[in-house]
């Protein structure tokens, strides 16, 4: 650490690019699955439930929701760059285990030590660009940050695909996961530096409040969970987002296998989505710094759900492909905001925690979507399974319609 640190994305510009290059790893762990891994639960292991095949998203999102929960404690208590390097040396025996799996159990397995390695690594880079960046550019560091996280994934969804139909289902599209997870550490362990001297600087500028102030855990799990009605807000539509998402990872792919299309076509169509996304995120982060946070949100969520109603309105690949765009500008106006919106509310000292809360909730979408899409769709069909989620996304937009301040307007940071 420099003797003399400033906040600010251009002082910081090395350590932050470091950053969105370790968080590209994270995102690329996970993309590898993002197309093959629902079809190679029918192929590989003739699973024809769908709650069953869901049972690994469900399994991540669970790890990921509590690990999210831990790593923002851990990164206030112990250091960002710990708690990032744990998630390194969790996440590389994922692609082990699926390679070498027997049974579908080894898959769901596999997929709770992902969640573990998402929600540690991941939590950690988004804590770390905040702490460096400061107040001004938050929206902009974390557009950035989601984004190089979600090309990754589109990335590697694409790559995974075309390895898979040029060879085989499996073990090939997962050495690219080994790959990613052993450079991630080598690049955390060499290069990445603390950053929670950033947080305590920033904390002192603020001059309201300070580590005797911090509530206790269990008060910073209330304020962020339900007891101001702004991070309310932006918890729920959080796990909606991801109670989307979790739908359209675990039924899309197989959706589009049933209307005949084939892998790389649906390969193209599971890339497509995250790459609007993460692409998408690079110019939202920066605009809700100009327009605020509240005006993407409700916007965000509202054009998630087109997207996921035009899925049901025509089965040709270009409407497909249009419905997966319009699902990931949605998600591209939504992500980087809530965090950043986060950021405006919760002060520096106890921020980390607030954002890992915040994240449980987020990830536990994947959880509720996974059960959701799995039980509907075996009870009553794919369709209603896709329409029921998009009916509660635009519920959630409504949500915070009503229910939302504008946090970027906010003259002072807030408990309650």
């Amino acid at each position: 650490m420099p003797r003399e640190i400033k906040l600010g994305l251009s002082e910081n510009w090395q350590q932050f690019l470091l950053l969105v290059l370790v968080n590209a790893f994270v995102g690329g762990m996970v993309g590898i699955e993002r197309a093959v891994l629902p079809l190679l639960a029918e192929d590989a292991f003739g699973i024809a439930s769908k709650m069953a095949i869901l049972s690994f998203i469900a399994s991540f999102g669970l790890a990921k929701a509590i690990a999210n929960l831990f790593a923002g404690a851990w990164a206030d208590r112990y250091g960002r760059k710990r708690v990032l390097v744990a998630g390194w040396l969790i996440g590389i025996p994922v692609p082990l285990l699926i390679m070498w799996a027997p049974s579908w159990s080894w898959v769901v397995a596999a997929n709770l030590l992902l969640g573990i390695n998402q929600g540690l690594a991941w939590s950690s880079t988004v804590v770390m660009k905040i702490d460096l960046v400061g107040p001004k550019q938050r929206g902009l560091a974390m557009g950035l940050n989601e984004s190089a996280g979600y090309v990754a994934v589109s990335l590697a969804a694409f790559a995974s695909s075309y390895i898979a139909a040029t060879y085989s289902i499996r073990p090939y599209p997962f050495y690219l996961g080994l790959l990613f997870a052993v450079l991630g550490l080598l690049l955390t362990v060499v290069f990445v530096r603390e950053t929670k001297a950033f947080a305590a600087l920033e904390a002192r500028q603020e001059g309201n409040g300070g580590e005797a102030d911090k509530p206790s855990f269990a008060r910073v799990f209330r304020i962020t969970s339900w007891e101001n009605p702004t991070l309310f807000s932006v918890s729920q539509a959080g796990l909606v987002n991801n109670l989307n998402d979790g739908m359209a990872w675990g039924l899309f792919p197989i959706y589009f296998a049933s209307l005949g299309l084939g892998l790389k076509e649906i390969g193209l169509l599971a890339a497509l989505y995250p790459a609007v996304w993460g692409l998408g995120q690079l110019g939202t982060g920066a605009l809700s710094d100009k327009v605020g946070r509240k005006p993407l949100i409700v916007w965000g969520m509202t054009i998630q759900a087109a997207g996921i109603g035009l899925i049901l309105l025509g089965h040709s690949f270009i409407i497909l492909s249009l419905s997966m765009i319009l699902l990931g500008v949605g998600t591209a106006l939504v992500y980087p905001t809530l965090l950043a919106a986060i950021g405006d509310v919760v002060h520096p000292s106890w921020r980390a925690s607030s954002i890992g809360v915040y994240r449980l909730w987020r990830d536990g979408g994947y959880v509720v979507g996974a059960l959701l899409a799995g039980i509907l769709s075996d009870q009553f069909g794919i369709g209603w399974a896709i329409g029921t989620v998009g009916v509660l996304t635009a519920l959630s937009g409504g949500i915070s319609g009503i229910i939302m301040k504008e946090t970027k307007k906010l003259p002072s940071k807030t408990e309650s």
